[in-house]
């Protein structure tokens, strides 16, 4: 007895479910990891945004005049610690609002030779939480040459 081309070039039905198995498996493991990746996203995109805020804000310092005490753009004065606040889009305040996302805390160091400035930045997020109970945070430490 002959059999059918159709019969021949098919796939039975326990290797259609074995496929299907196979390729649920899959997504399921690649669905799992879905929360880990959409997490380390944030994280990185956190911390990109924190970097580039601490560097507009050491750019705005170095292009102080010496013979200003206070910064023009962040309204900075070396040597007196401050709080910045600022949103999603770069926009800075000096008090807590509802659209602040990162905290920046600049301090000095007192004990700087005559002429030179040391400021620690730390920015944190959100900005509601204390540093110790911040989700992440960039810090550096800059130097200023004040002569």
């Amino acid at each position: 007895m002959k059999r059918s081309l159709v019969s021949i070039f098919a796939f039975s039905l326990v290797e259609v479910t074995l496929a299907l198995g196979i390729a649920a498996f899959c997504l399921i493991a690649v669905f799992g990891l879905m929360p880990v990746g959409v997490q380390t996203n944030r994280n990185a995109t956190s911390q990109t945004a924190g970097a580039n805020i601490i560097a507009a804000v050491v750019s705005d310092l170095r292009a102080t005049p010496k013979t200003s005490a206070t910064s023009s753009q962040f309204a900075i004065t070396f040597g007196t610690a401050k709080t910045l606040y600022f949103d999603n889009a770069g926009q800075f305040t000096t008090s807590l609002g509802t659209n602040s996302r990162y905290q920046l805390n600049i301090t000095w160091n007192s004990s700087a030779p005559t002429g030179s400035r040391y400021a620690d930045l730390k920015i944190t997020w959100p900005a509601a939480a204390t540093s110790a109970n911040a989700s992440g945070s960039v810090e550096t430490f800059a130097a200023f040459d004040r002569n």
